[in-house]
């Protein structure tokens, strides 16, 4: 039997209903919706997004609708399509992924013994009115323990940082090494979950209470 897919439907009226489509290819994104009882398709979008200013909150609100517009634009069924990026902003400069291991090595140098931010935006997109639903970035404070360079190329030579904003999973091998952190985690690990559920309820949809096992109302 095929597994089914969640969607969407106007409360009180009869309307296209709306599949829920995960506009990111990151195992972390995937692994939270999931978490959050969520059925989902996944759809990565394709192609590089473009860094379109150097403010952090900015531009992950940018990235992320961006990867949203991408899907939405060539997914032909009703649909609420999510996209998000992260990155990790050490004073005024933005950390993405490193593009190789020095790159891993400058970056974690950086952050080591110190506090930046995390931040991480979202996009919600409804194809059937091309409507913005949901658009906003969370931001949360991480401190991190001293490192020394022995480990920190050790942990690099596990390949762990090479996907990641800023080079380190919270979640991962970065792990002992953080000492404090002042918001949601979530938002450290790819996608701020209570906030993402908080914006939707405020726009009267709730995930979390289908009417039927395959229907979410909105």
């Amino acid at each position: 039997m095929p597994k089914k897919v969640g969607v969407v439907e106007k409360r009180g009226m009869t309307l296209e209903k709306r599949r829920l489509i995960l506009a990111s290819a990151s195992p972390r994104r995937r692994e939270i919706l999931a978490d959050m009882g969520l059925r989902f398709q996944v759809l990565p979008a394709c192609g590089e997004e473009k860094l379109e200013t150097a403010d952090p909150v900015e531009a992950v609100k940018s990235l992320a609708l961006q990867k949203a517009r991408e899907v939405a634009d060539r997914t032909k069924e009703p649909a609420l399509v999510i996209g998000s990026d992260t990155v990790v902003a050490s004073g005024n400069k933005i950390l993405g992924k490193p593009q190789d291991k020095e790159d891993a090595f400058r970056m974690l140098k950086e952050l080591q013994g110190a506090s930046h931010m995390v931040y991480t935006g979202v996009a919600v997109i409804d194809t059937v009115t091309g409507g913005l639903l949901v658009h906003f970035a969370e931001g949360t404070k991480v401190s991190m323990y001293p490192m020394t360079d022995a480990w920190i190329r050790s942990y690099i030579g596990t390949g762990e940082p090479m996907d990641k904003a800023g080079a380190y999973a919270i979640q991962g091998g970065c792990m002992p090494y953080i000492r404090e952190i002042q918001g949601e985690y979530t938002t450290v690990v790819g996608f701020p979950a209570a906030r993402f559920y908080q914006e939707l309820l405020k726009m009267g949809v709730d995930l979390q209470k289908p009417e039927e096992e395959e229907y979410y109302e909105f």
